[in-house]
């Protein structure tokens, strides 16, 4: 089924938010705020909204001018949906869009719908070096905490938005252990390997010779009643931060002493080769992602790497927190590959009731894996990336069969690529005709409630979305950033349950009358757009969309 292109220039709900604050500003009322609405309730007669409240605050007994509510029904501009009427009623300054207009506008050609949002340049670095901090102590896939595999989740996906708005992006450490890539390729993270790394033991050796002779640090000898074998130096980290006033805001208040293993120093090393990788760019960022429990570690080789490298002093340094997974039965010890396993065989376990005998063989286990891959994303990225995680493996229900499940997202898209393929074979029989460049669609047979909801909230928000996933605020004071890393997964269940309900409640592929096509084709259209939407955003997870199930 082809989609044939418009060039029309994207409407974009931004751009409306902004141009009719524009026009309230240019009437006397610069903090009049619009709201778009949302609700399936709300939208059946209005898209933005100024509340009654509000408007009592800036026009004498709240009523709006007539001559500004012509100059709003008027309004247009570049990339601005075309208005159908604006009015005021019992709840305040409304806009209803032209519905069918915009439906022709978007559905003509989604493309533009499928990326980041255009915006102003907001002084992003030209490189964003990502380091996975979990990545650098290995010491074996079962003590890989359920922490560790959701920084790694969450380092992928900031990766893939920065990647999709053009930033270019470099990840680190590189992996040795070939275990350890093969088990995150289950969830399709394709981490740098140790192929593809130079060594760092020149570094590391320097290093040390350097901290033999470093008026902050003494050695393991001096010390050999008091610390661990693994420990090579015991830096102070105060001493320098005070003699080279370095602003520690943010940074835990007891940071202090460092006791330094090789691994800590291989880290460095780590860290100076990316700066040094990237030296022909104009300027870079270090974004730190580490489990909360090895913050304070972290903040200490922060340090630690000033100290061994004086370029380091002018690296903008910045910590991504990662909340703790918790489990609800704290008595239960699981590793990440029994976290993997515990889900899969929960999978499976609901798949054979679902569809009986015929849950076996090798694409069945491809369809149970993508499933359990899907639900364990979600479990692990729907929850702000530094808030806690808390999971119930000894209840599957959540993750099998609940609506906010990746596995429930993953079930949806099967029920699109059904449909496309039901309807392909009733062209091939000859009982539909095929399908009408997507610019001769009739949209104003797209009537019913769940087909404005769904291009208003999911088609033309989607690139807004992605721009807001990869925003982190560079230029906030102290070490800490956050991202918005839940977006992505919480757009997507909210998407499906949305989807589900109009996919319940309509029959999209009509009987073979020639009156029904051009409404069947204007669904068909509407649905491939949804299909390409969940695509995309599955992608900047790295999960590929279930086709089949």
């Amino acid at each position: 089924m082809e989609t044939g292109c418009c060039c029309a220039e994207p409407l974009w709900i931004s751009e409306a938010l902004r141009a009719l604050s524009v026009v309230m500003q240019s009437a006397g009322t610069p903090s009049m705020v619009w709201f778009k609405e949302s609700s399936q309730r709300n939208l059946k007669s209005r898209d933005f909204l100024v509340p009654n409240g509000v408007l009592k605050k800036s026009f004498p007994d709240g009523k709006v001018p007539e001559e500004l509510i012509q100059k709003l029904s008027s309004l247009n501009g570049r990339g601005v949906p075309p208005i159908q009427r604006c009015l005021q009623n019992e709840a305040g300054l409304v806009i209803q869009l032209d519905r069918t207009a915009v439906f022709h506008r978007v559905l003509s050609d989604f493309s533009p719908y499928l990326k980041h949002a255009p915006m102003a340049s907001d002084n992003q670095p030209d490189i964003v070096i990502l380091n996975c901090v979990p990545l650098h102590s290995w010491e074996g896939l079962n003590t890989f905490k359920l922490s560790h595999l959701r920084a790694v989740l969450v380092a992928d996906h900031f990766a893939e938005l920065l990647r999709l708005r053009g930033q270019k992006v470099h990840l680190i450490p590189a992996v040795h252990n070939s275990e350890l890539l093969v088990f995150l390729q289950q969830f399709g993270v394709s981490w740098p390997s140790a192929s593809d790394a130079l060594s760092t033991e020149e570094a590391v050796s320097r290093f040390e010779q350097y901290l033999k002779q470093s008026v902050y640090s003494s050695d393991s000898d001096t010390h050999q009643k008091e610390l661990p074998p693994s420990v090579l130096y015991n830096v102070r980290l105060k001493p320098f931060a005070e003699k080279h006033n370095l602003c520690l805001e943010g940074y835990d208040p007891n940071l202090d002493t460092f006791l330094v293993s090789k691994v800590d120093l291989t880290h460095v090393a780590t860290l100076q080769r990316s700066i040094q990788e990237s030296m022909d760019e104009m300027n870079y960022t270090m974004v730190h992602i580490v489990s909360c429990e090895d913050e304070f570690h972290q903040q200490k080789l922060d340090l630690l790497w000033r100290i061994l490298d004086p370029r380091a002093r002018a690296v903008l340094q910045k910590h991504l927190i990662c909340g703790p997974v918790k489990l609800l039965n704290p008595s239960m010890l699981v590793s990440c590959p029994q976290y993997f396993q515990i889900r899969k065989s929960q999978m499976h376990e609901a798949s054979v009731m679902k569809y009986g005998e015929v849950v076996q063989g090798n694409s069945w286990d491809e369809i149970i894996n993508s499933l359990t891959s899907a639900a364990i994303h979600f479990e692990m990225m729907s929850t702000p990336h530094r808030s806690q995680v808390t999971l119930d493996l000894e209840d599957a229900n959540i993750t099998t069969k609940g609506t906010k499940s990746g596995s429930f997202v993953m079930y949806n898209c099967a029920r699109l690529a059904t449909m496309f393929e039901s309807y392909n074979n009733a062209v091939t029989q000859g009982s539909y005709p095929t399908f009408p460049p997507s610019g001769d669609i009739n949209y104003s047979t797209l009537t019913e409630e769940g087909e404005w909801l769904l291009l208003f909230n999911y088609i033309m928000t989607f690139p807004e979305v992605l721009t807001h996933s990869a925003q982190i605020s560079l230029a906030s004071p102290g070490i800490r950033v956050t991202a918005n890393t839940e977006a992505v997964c919480k757009f997507l269940v909210n998407l499906s349950m949305d989807f589900s309900s109009y996919y319940n409640r309509v029959h999209i592929l009509g009987e073979p009358l020639p009156h029904l096509f051009q409404q069947m084709f204007a669904r068909l259209q509407l649905m491939k757009a949804i299909q390409s939407i969940l695509c995309s955003a599955l992608g900047s997870l790295h999960i590929p969309p279930l086709t089949q199930i």
